[in-house]
């Protein structure tokens, strides 16, 4: 369950839609109301809205899955890069570069040289070169690293993306649209809902709004690698036991299958045998002395 209470959402601002002529007439049964001329989103309904997307970003994590955050309005940038970097997921917060989704083979290409770039910074490479073409690469990875530094560790496509502002990011949603990649969005008043496969209804342009809602997914992925990590642990023990078990099972197949060997004919002992004939020599003896 979300981590969230009425208070904080009411305290962040997330109630406040946009301007009532500015609206989408499919946010409608998100809208509590208007205010001054400011529409009002029901935060009842956006709690729920929360809890639904916050189980099921985890259970996506759970099954291994990877969730990108998008956000490249400035009001939204320092809260996706810090709530990403914080549960360990992708992220994109300065320029959607298209194809990131649907052509991600070739933006993979780009991500290594731009990891490359980074490689003869740490190693001192650059200091071997000329002044003016370590300068040039400088600025060459400074202006790569707004677009691919929050995705150099991402292998392929995600398996979900969470985005802020669904109108700003529409190429963002269009490419996870075009491959079945399910979209999380916080969505305005001014925003098609039809849009998100899982929409939290808030105020897409309040920094603390946008924090907060990114916190609660943050949270949710959290949640989901812990429980995918305990999942491998009993997995990983079942298969220790089971293995186990096996191992008895083919050591007493063996044991019943193997020949049933004869008993080794006793030996017989030849101290016993002197024995014997003293005790033999010794009776004759006492019947001659009767006699």
């Amino acid at each position: 369950m979300a981590n969230v209470t009425m208070k904080q959402l009411l305290e962040a601002g997330v109630h406040f839609g946009h301007q009532t002529k500015r609206w989408n007439p499919k946010m409608k049964p998100y809208i509590f109301g208007a205010k001054n001329g400011i529409h009002i989103i029901d935060l009842q309904k956006a709690m729920g809205y929360i809890q639904e997307s916050h189980e099921k970003c985890k259970e996506i994590v759970e099954k291994g899955g990877k969730i990108l955050f998008v956000g490249t309005k400035k009001q939204a940038q320092d809260a996706i890069e810090t709530e990403a970097l914080r549960c360990g997921m992708p992220f994109v917060n300065h320029r959607w570069l298209g194809g990131m989704l649907t052509n991600y083979k070739t933006i993979k290409q780009r991500v290594r040289y731009y990891r490359q770039l980074e490689e003869m910074e740490i190693n001192g490479e650059m200091e071997k070169l000329s002044k003016k073409d370590a300068i040039k690469i400088r600025k060459q990875k400074e202006k790569m690293s707004d677009v691919f530094r929050g995705i150099k560790e991402m292998e392929d496509v995600p398996q979900a993306v969470f985005v802020v502002d669904i109108k700003k990011e529409k190429n963002a949603v269009m490419e996870a649209q075009k491959l079945g990649i399910p979209v999380f969005a916080l969505i305005d008043t001014n925003c098609d809902p039809d849009e998100a496969d899982y929409l939290i209804p808030g105020n897409d342009d309040a920094i603390r709004s946008i924090s907060l809602i990114s916190r609660v997914l943050a949270d949710a992925v959290m949640e989901g690698l812990q429980g995918s990590l305990e999942g491998r642990e009993v997995n990983e023990e079942a298969a220790v036991r089971e293995e186990a078990e096996a191992a008895q099972t083919r050591a007493a197949a063996k044991k019943a299958d193997a020949p049933v060997e004869p008993a080794a004919p006793e030996e017989e002992n030849p101290e016993e045998e002197n024995v014997q004939a003293d005790e033999a020599e010794i009776l004759q003896d006492i019947k001659k002395e009767e006699e």
